[in-house]
């Protein structure tokens, strides 16, 4: 019974030491953690989300989507991540400054999203019709001094750009000025000649097909989240993630046919007449899956720039 006393300060004080170790050195530690800024104080990194993409994490928190994805990239002694392209560096404790709480995730059902707002395609500028600058007139477009001195002949050679000196005595001065025009029809085939410089302002919906498979919208860009949020199956053939059809309306056709309507296949396709929209909550929740970026470098967390082809001084380094 005397040693009853020694016998309750050691576990009292094992406890003591183990939630100091475990609660107080790592509040102390990273609990007051800013955010990084350069010298200028202009390149601040983290920022926190606001608007849509802060209610999109309420969202995504609800609905239960942090029991199959996580939001932290291993380091690659650790783990593969950095291999599988889920990122370019570690997840610091930085990168959560204003996130609460932390999604950290539960397990990983699916892939890690820390930097899938990273992945999405960059977008394309509209194309513009820019006024193309006036070319020169080269010497042999000009209009020679000896080719008629009447205004009908000089209109004539004016109006046909590719007429040479020797094809200008054809066009008679006294011929009358219908006749002059009708015998200078042939000076629109210069204009079909820079009609492929409009082509250029086709390539951006080809290269917009090319990027999805069967016309389906580019990887991890918006289009694609709200398709695969209501569609799972229809991105991917194997995936078993729910279908999140509540966060969708289905309504009648007005008019025209909306700029959000889901372009869906298959059995997913609404009735004739029909169309399916995301509501204001499935756009918050894509906006902040498009705000999730962990690829600005921290100090304490360096980018990796070791070259994808050699993998093999990487682990002798090790």
């Amino acid at each position: 019974m005397k040693g009853i006393g020694s016998l309750f300060l050691g576990i009292f004080g094992t406890f003591a030491f183990s939630w100091a170790g475990l609660t107080l050195l790592p509040n102390y530690q990273i609990g007051h953690l800013d955010p990084q800024m350069d010298e200028e104080q202009t390149d601040i990194y983290p920022a926190p989300k606001s608007g849509m993409a802060e209610r999109g994490r309420r969202i995504y928190a609800a609905n239960g989507c942090v029991y199959c994805h996580s939001q932290q990239v291993r380091a690659d002694y650790a783990a593969s991540d950095i291999d599988r392209k889920w990122g370019v560096r570690r997840s610091a404790p930085r990168d959560y400054v204003f996130d609460r709480p932390v999604m950290l995730g539960k397990m990983r059902l699916g892939p890690d999203l820390s930097n899938i707002g990273k992945r999405a395609p960059a977008e394309e500028p509209s194309p513009t019709s820019a006024p193309s600058p006036n070319p020169s007139p080269s010497p042999a477009a000009s209009p020679a001094p000896a080719a008629g001195n009447s205004p009908a002949a000089r209109a004539t050679v004016a109006a046909s750009p590719a007429a040479s000196p020797a094809a200008s005595p054809a066009v008679s001065p006294t011929a009358p000025p219908d006749k002059a025009v009708a015998a200078a029809s042939p000076a629109p085939a210069p204009a079909n000649a820079t009609t492929p410089a409009a082509s250029p302002a086709t390539a951006p919906a080809s290269k917009e097909t090319a990027a999805g498979s069967k016309g389906a919208p580019p990887q991890y860009s918006a289009a694609w989240h709200h398709l695969h949020l209501y569609s799972p199956r229809s991105v991917t053939r194997d995936s078993n993630m729910p279908a999140y059809h509540f966060l969708y309306e289905e309504r009648p056709i007005s008019g025209e046919r909306s700029a959000d309507a889901l372009k869906l296949t298959g059995t997913n396709v609404p009735s004739e007449g029909w169309e399916i929209v995301p509501t204001y909550d499935a756009k918050c929740l894509v906006a902040y899956l498009m705000s999730l970026d962990q690829s600005h470098e921290l100090k304490e967390a360096k980018l990796t720039s070791a070259p994808a082809s050699s993998p093999a001084p990487a682990k002798e380094a090790k």
